[in-house]
């Protein structure tokens, strides 16, 4: 047989205007329901607490020990739940704990400078910032937001993209002077190509030449480090050469920093940066979707 379900927090609220106004027929009037379900509701209150919480008479209502203990505990539950309500109804402006885990470049060199922006904007958010170009599980990490690089997996996620990149093979001229300049991929086997520790969508670099035709150049350097922001350090150090999302580079290309290679080999493939959260619609936190639109507005790779 199927169970019936029980809105104890309705019936609670209906003894409890009950007892406040003193009959059934003045409660249901208040109510906008007739007394005769009035009257079916508190029986089949009664019936599932095993307990006479009224004794009823013509002229008016009396509450027995278990109906006024109840009716106490029903005033203090009602009590609890708007209070309850007006809190979350309070969070609808955007505050508290925001729980934000980006990629290493990203977070160094984007979001880091705008967080006193968004912070004046709202002030009762406070940031917990994680940087790691390692992929989390957000809800292992208690993390409201993640920021990624790179092609998206398969995932409950919701996503919303800030941006995309072209990538750009690049070296110091420090280590140019001293390996030489490679003119076309075949070249670099002579040289350090530098990867990271973690898995890449590509295993290797890839290239295209005029006549369409792709390849891709494994790398095999002598070091392998955990994220984007030292990969730039190493190759600023004239360590090798290392692949890397153009936006994160170009102050050092300007500058003459670094030495963007093979361009002619380009595929032009983009790097593409998300941010990835639990949940969407009405019912995401107001301080997460706060910090979102704030990325889109703000953040120009």
């Amino acid at each position: 047989m199927a169970r019936q379900e029980t809105n104890r927090s309705g019936e609670i609220e209906v003894f409890v205007r009950v007892v406040e106004a003193g009959s059934f027929s003045a409660a249901a009037r208040a109510l906008r329901m007739t007394p005769s379900a009035v009257s079916k509701l508190i029986a089949r209150l009664e019936a599932r607490l095993g307990a006479r919480l009224v004794i009823r008479s013509t002229r008016r209502l009396q509450l027995t020990p278990e109906g006024i203990a109840f009716h106490d505990s029903g005033v203090r539950i009602l009590a609890d739940m708007a209070a309850a309500e007006r809190e979350a109804a309070a969070g609808a402006a955007p505050r508290g704990l925001l729980r934000v885990n980006s990629y290493v470049p990203f977070g160094q060199h984007r979001l880091i400078p705008l967080l006193p922006r968004f912070l004046e904007r709202y002030p009762e958010i406070s940031v917990d910032l994680v940087l790691t170009d390692h992929v989390i599980d957000l809800m292992e990490e208690r993390a409201d937001v993640a920021i990624r690089a790179g092609p998206l997996g398969e995932s409950r996620l919701v996503a919303r993209k800030l941006g995309q990149s072209r990538t750009v093979v690049v070296a110091a001229p420090s280590y140019l002077d001293a390996r030489g300049t490679p003119r076309t991929p075949a070249d670099l086997d002579r040289h350090n190509r530098m990867g990271f520790r973690f898995a890449r969508h590509i295993d290797g670099w890839p290239f295209a030449d005029k006549a369409g035709r792709s390849t891709v150049v494994p790398t095999t350097g002598n070091a392998l480090v955990s994220d984007g922001e030292a990969m730039r350090l190493i190759v600023l150090a004239g360590a090798g050469i290392a692949r890397l999302a153009r936006w994160h580079v170009a102050a050092d290309i300007a500058a003459g920093r670094l030495v963007p290679l093979l361009e002619a080999f380009n595929p032009g493939d983009e790097e593409l940066t998300h941010a990835v959260y639990v949940g969407q619609g009405k019912h995401l936190p107001a301080r997460v979707r706060a910090f979102l639109d704030f990325l889109v507005e703000t953040v120009r790779l």
